[in-house]
């Protein structure tokens, strides 16, 4: 086997020698691998008589890198076939990897690495958002968005269609209309007060879903009954942000812990069933008061309700709730005593809005009610107004742009003035077309090194997924961002900032897939503990975690073998680890001889690599080496037909997969997945470890868990404890994944094989600190790769 480092060795140090024709190594092929991959009957449908030389044809390029990676990993040629000679196998890969990767540079040297891309639904929702300071969401009102190599920026996967532009202009619209709304308010903000009274249900008789009166308190009683505690006084009358206060305590709780509940939003009807959430909380006997922060549309209304599916629940008949009727079934409750909600701005004051839409102009302020409105003042010119829009156009397109490149719009604002437009009205249809222009949908990013401008772009998308604020704008100005070590002071102070401080929690959802938790339910019958607020919590210490590691520049081995996690009462008690109180989340520090530590452990992880119902090593497999270990799997071969399970129970899982890895077509590859497959067979489709299978919906067992197996390198482990400790001794390859993650995420481009010496040399430069986290993020953040296009 030739080690990945001399291969990366020798691209960076034989490239000037020039660019070796492909048939310089026929000679390896004629002696090592045409007696298996030639003709209509080759080994894993790889005719290399037929693979075309052509590498702008990608299916052959591709067909080539994996030709080369499987002669570096030492797969090819086959151990029954015969290794191959030390020095053949070195010179055909320094000879073939020089050739494919000289290929891939000279086309970046006139396309760029990067070809063209457009900001994602999320950067298009915060640029709004942050350039006309507003918070209403947007990113509902967006068509979905294709994933490549799981992730939604990659320039090669973003189509624009005549439906996508609809919807952009639709979207645009939205927030124009809620910037000049804000600006033009008369009416004051919503504040109201109950008590507990003004939110139970108004005719005790009367068999709803709304909170009863007991001894004074408005309370809910544990039930699986939908939009059970619902309350019809929250509704708000207008869409909003707002601030919900209560004072609630639990009723008849647990012997042990108290009582989880939920707060959701929602119509709270049958025709409109889906509710979203708002928080968690434990009520505990004692009264407290929680507090939350929530975008409400028009027309919804708040249900506060205990929710935890371990608790004793109420059984009613008829779908609705009498008074008293919980009472005597002796199951907990939730009671609240008072309860307000008060409508705010979050974002900013009208006056930071009405400063970003008419700058200098003269405003005319109008009072009533404590409640300021904005409006052009009529004595504003023409230039001015001209002025404005550049102002405005110059802050969209995130960099400095000459008048008279923006001929166009102020021609445009021009006519509309001409044609008796009031002026507020021209400034919002022309600021429309600035928002609907290539240049504040797509990053202008020039060929070769980025310009300042460009690179504070760059570095504000992809540690904020936001346009630059003023401090990264007025940097590029004086042309800073060149200089890698206020490149680095900017990314800290963004990484600090609020703007930034959901960087890895962004991040992770399109690396660890966090964002589809939802789109499976494990099924209740089997997986009876698990609930939203569990589901909830997981999400909560994947992130906390992350932001743990990156804030004390933590080594890159803690992401999968830490001896803490974070927790709160519910998910301690969900993942059997004693001694956690209360429902803030928080570091907990675990026994040696737990399997909680890491992210390979972590309950969201294992939802998302799971369907809800059952678990596939083949699927965890293959996840875990894309996303974790750095070990991307090709699809399989198209002559190899996939794994059907065996409905009979003759045949186990593992079973089958070991006959996988007796093909010759099949065992490179699944010596990969099937490790990490197996040692994750120890926690089942909810996240809960185990060590026997379930047997269909029954609480009986069935057959015990085997998480044995054996890595690549020939190392063994019994279990998954042996497992995470291998593979966290191979810091240099999770550093190496973790920094081609980040490349991807932050440049819209995955990691080619010309950029493969690149990516080695960000990590080696981190390597003396353990590949410290925060280490590689500058590292990358500095490296060629990000600062080219």
């Amino acid at each position: 086997m030739v080690p990945a480092t001399i291969l990366t060795l020798s691209l960076v140090s034989d490239r000037a020698v020039g660019v070796e024709p492909p048939e310089s190594i026929s000679v390896f092929q004629q002696d090592y691998c045409l007696d298996c991959h030639q003709g209509p009957d080759a080994e894993a449908g790889l005719d290399l008589e037929t693979l075309s030389a052509d590498l702008d044809d990608q299916e052959a390029f591709a067909r080539w890198v994996r030709v080369v990676d499987r002669v570096r990993d030492g797969e090819m040629p086959p151990e029954d076939y015969g290794a191959a000679d030390p020095d053949d196998a070195k010179r055909f890969l320094k000879k073939a990897s020089r050739w494919l990767a000289d290929h891939q540079t000279r086309q970046d040297d006139s396309l760029g690495r990067v070809r063209g891309r457009r900001l994602t639904n999320r950067q298009l929702e915060k640029t709004l958002q942050d350039l006309l300071v507003i918070r209403t969401p947007l990113a509902p009102l967006m068509s979905g968005e294709p994933r490549l190599h799981g992730y939604v920026g990659i320039a090669d996967a973003q189509p624009m269609s005549p439906y996508q532009l609809q919807t952009h202009l639709d979207v645009v619209d939205v927030a124009l209309d809620a910037a000049f709304q804000k600006v033009s308010r008369t009416e004051p903000l919503m504040e109201r007060q109950w008590d507990a009274a003004g939110i139970a249900r108004k005719n005790p008789r009367r068999r709803c879903r709304e909170p009863e009166m007991r001894q004074g308190q408005a309370v809910v009683w544990s039930c699986s009954m939908p939009f059970y505690g619902r309350m019809e006084a929250t509704r708000v009358p207008r869409s909003g942000w707002y601030d919900i206060r209560f004072t609630a305590s639990a009723v008849k709780p647990p012997s042990e812990g108290g009582v989880w509940c939920t707060v959701r939003r929602g119509q709270c009807v049958s025709n409109s069933p889906l509710m979203t959430w708002i928080g968690s909380f434990e009520a505990q006997s004692e009264p407290r008061t929680l507090e939350y922060r929530a975008w409400i549309p028009k027309g919804e209304k708040l249900e506060i309700r205990p929710n935890d599916s371990t608790l004793k629940r109420a059984r009613f008949a008829g779908g609705q709730v009498g008074t008293g009727e919980g009472e005597p079934q002796n199951v907990p409750g939730l009671a609240i005593s008072e309860l307000s909600m008060r409508e705010v701005q979050p974002a900013g004051s009208a006056a930071d809005t009405a400063a970003v839409l008419f700058g200098d102009l003269a405003i005319a302020k109008q009072g009533r009610d404590g409640v300021v409105s904005y409006q052009v003042d009529a004595s504003a010119t023409r230039q001015q107004l001209s002025d404005q829009l550049v102002r405005f156009a110059q802050l969209a397109f995130r960099r400095d742009i000459e008048p008279d490149r923006l001929v166009g719009f102020q021609q445009m604002l021009s006519q509309q003035l001409d044609d008796g437009v009031p002026a507020v009205d021209a400034l919002r249809s022309t600021y429309r077309a600035v928002l609907c222009s290539p240049r504040f949908l797509y990053f202008s990013e020039p060929v070769g090194r980025l310009d300042d401008f460009a690179i504070a772009s760059r570095l504000s998308y992809f540690l904020c997924q936001s346009m630059p604020d003023q401090e990264l704008l007025e940097a590029a100005r004086r042309g800073q961002l060149r200089n890698p070590q206020t490149l680095v002071q900017q990314a800290q102070r963004l990484l600090d900032s609020p703007r930034g401080s959901s960087f890895m929690s962004d991040f992770a959802d399109q690396w660890l897939e966090l964002d589809q938790i939802t789109d499976t339910e494990p099924d209740r019958r089997r997986f009876r503990e698990f609930d939203p607020i569990v589901q909830d919590a997981m999400l909560a210490e994947t992130r906390a975690f992350l932001n743990q590691l990156l804030e004390h520049n933590a080594p890159v081995q803690q992401l999968v073998a830490a001896d803490f996690t974070f927790l709160n009462s519910r998910l301690a008690r969900y993942y059997g680890i004693d001694d956690v109180q209360g429902d803030r989340l928080r570091l907990v520090h675990l026994p040696d001889d737990s399997v909680r530590g890491g992210l390979m452990a972590h309950g969201s992880v294992l939802k998302v690599t799971a369907n809800g119902t059952d678990t596939s090593p083949v699927l965890r497999g293959v996840w875990l080496c894309d996303r974790i270990l750095g070990t991307p799997i090709p699809p399989p071969p198209s002559n190899v037909p996939a794994i059907e399970p065996d409905t009979r129970g003759s045949t186990s899982i593992r079973e089958m997969l070991i006959r996988h890895e007796e093909d010759p077509n099949c065992a490179g590859c699944h010596r990969k997945i099937d490790a990490a497959g197996f040692a994750l067979e120890s926690f089942d489709a909810s996240g809960q470890f185990r060590t026997r299978y379930e047997r269909g919906n029954s609480r009986n067992k069935g057959p015990a868990v085997d998480p044995s197996g054996t890595l690549p390198d020939g190392d063994e482990f019994d279990d998954f404890t042996e497992f995470r400790h291998l593979v966290s001794h191979q810091d240099h390859r999770l550093a190496e994944n973790l920094a081609d993650h980040w490349i991807t995420y932050g440049t819209g481009q995955r990691i080619r094989f010309a950029d493969r010496a690149k990516v080695e040399s960000i990590v080696q430069r981190t390597a003396d600190s353990q590949y410290a986290i925060n280490d590689l993020l500058m590292a990358v953040i500095t490296s060629p790769l990000f600062l080219e296009k």
